[in-house]
C-alpha cells in the first residue's frame, strides 16, 4: 500500500512536471514533503494546471527539452535524485500523425537520454526509476478481454508505437546496465485518465468543459470507442507505490498495467453521458464522427491482475466518483475559485479511501 510519508525528504526527479499528470503528481509529492525537481518544456496549454496548482516555491522547476541531453544531465546531476519518475512525452495520438518525427524524438530519444543520465549519474545513481508509458503500447487486436503485460508490444499510430519503443529501450538499459548498478526499474502502462485541470486539445473531458463553458453541445468524434478510463490520481498513486516498493526491494521491479475494473471501461459516448448528468445545467452532446479520420483503436482494455496480485491493489474510485471530482474541479475553475485547495481536497479524499480500505 502507498505510504506518502515515505517520500518526506526524498529527492525525486520528475520529467514532464508541467503537464496535466505531472502537475498533480508534483502537488502530491510537495504535500508529502519531498524534495522535487521537475524537468519539462513550458506548460503545453493556456490555461495550464502547473501554473494554477500553486507549485512555485514548493519545488525546483527546470524548463528544458528531453531531446537536449546536456541540459537534462545538468539538471539531473544537480538534483542527485533517489527516485525518478519519467512522464515527459508527446502524448496526443492525433498530434503524432501530424508530426511523427517530433513524437519519436521526444518519446524514444527522450527516454534514452533520461536513462543515460541514470547510467552516468554523478555520484550515486537513483535507486528507483519508473517509466510511465501507456495502455496503447500493445499490439491491438480489438479483443474483448484485457491485455496482459506479456502480450506483444506494437502500437499502431506514431504515439503508441513510440511508447512501445520507449518500453524496449527501458528493457535494454535495465538488462545491460541498470540491474548491475543496483537501480530498480519498472514501467507502468496506464489507461486513459480524466480529472480536473486537463486543458489539452483532442481529449474528451477538456472538450466537454470547453463546450459547457460556451453553452454549446459537446462534439464527440468517436462515441463507440471503448477505453479504460480512470481518475488521474489513480495511476499517479500506483507510480508512487511502485517506486516506493522497488526502492525498498528491487524484486518488485517489473512491468505493470494500471487501469480500472471492467465496470469502468466505458465507450466515449457513455463517458460523455455521465459527464452531462453529473454537470447538469442542460449539458448535452452530439455525434460528430469524422469521415477519414486518423486511425485510433476502437476497443482497448487492460488486465490488471498482476498489479492486484503483487501489491493487493484495488482501484479506489469508480467512474461516478471520478466524474464527480472532475466536474467539481471544473466548476471551481470556471468560478475563479481556489484551485490548490480543490486539488488538496481531492488528494485528501483519494488517499483517505486507501487508508479506510487498509483498516478493514
Amino acid at each position: 500500500m502507498l505510504d506518502m510519508e515515505f517520500y518526506r525528504g526524498r529527492r525525486v526527479f520528475v520529467t514532464g512536471h508541467t503537464g496535466f499528470k505531472g502537475s498533480w503528481l508534483c502537488r502530491m509529492l510537495a504535500n508529502a514533503g519531498a524534495q522535487v525537481t521537475g524537468y519539462a518544456l513550458e506548460p503545453p496549454t493556456d490555461p495550464n494546471l502547473f501554473t494554477l496548482a500553486g507549485l512555485e516555491g514548493r519545488m525546483h522547476s527546470v524548463i528544458g527539452d528531453m531531446r537536449d541531453f546536456a541540459a537534462l544531465k545538468a539538471a539531473f546531476d544537480a538534483a542527485r535524485p533517489e527516485i525518478v519518475l519519467h512522464l515527459a512525452a508527446q502524448p496526443i495520438v492525433r498530434d503524432s500523425y501530424k508530426d511523427p518525427r517530433y513524437t519519436y524524438e521526444t518519446n524514444v530519444m527522450g527516454t534514452v537520454n533520461l536513462l543515460e543520465c541514470v547510467r552516468t549519474a554523478a555520484g550515486a545513481p537513483p535507486r528507483s526509476v519508473v517509466n510511465i508509458t501507456t495502455d496503447k503500447v500493445y499490439q491491438n487486436n480489438e479483443w474483448c478481454w484485457g491485455y496482459r503485460e506479456t502480450e506483444p508490444l506494437d502500437g499502431y499510430d506514431p504515439y503508441s508505437n513510440s511508447k512501445s519503443c520507449s518500453e524496449l529501450v527501458t528493457h535494454s538499459y535495465k538488462s545491460s546496465f541498470l540491474d548491475g548498478m543496483g537501480v530498480a526499474v519498472s514501467t507502468a502502462r496506464a489507461g486513459n485518465v480524466i480529472g480536473g485541470g486537463d486543458f489539452a486539445n483532442d481529449r474528451i473531458i477538456p472538450d466537454c468543459l470547453r463546450a459547457v463553458a460556451k453553452g454549446e453541445a459537446i462534439g464527440v468524434r468517436n462515441p463507440h470507442s471503448t477505453r479504460p478510463y480512470q481518475h488521474v490520481l489513480e495511476p499517479l498513486a500506483v507510480y508512487l507505490m511502485i517506486a516506493q516498493a522497488q526502492y525498498r526491494d528491487a524484486r518488485y521491479a517489473g512491468y505493470y498495467n494500471v487501469g480500472p475494473d471492467d465496470g469502468d471501461c466505458l465507450t466515449t459516448g457513455q463517458l460523455v453521458d455521465l459527464f452531462c448528468r453529473t454537470w447538469g445545467g442542460g449539458a448535452r452532446w452530439e455525434n460528430r464522427a469524422e469521415p477519414g479520420a486518423p486511425h485510433e483503436a476502437n476497443f482497448l482494455k487492460l488486465d490488471c491482475s498482476k498489479l492486484k496480485s503483487v501489491f493487493g491493489w484495488q482501484p479506489r474510485w469508480h467512474m461516478s466518483d471520478c466524474m464527480r471530482m472532475t466536474c467539481d474541479f471544473g466548476k471551481v475553475w470556471l468560478s475563479g475559485g481556489d484551485i490548490p485547495a480543490e486539488m488538496d481536497r481531492e488528494i485528501g479524499v483519494f488517499l483517505a479511501a486507501d487508508e479506510d480500505r487498509g483498516a478493514e
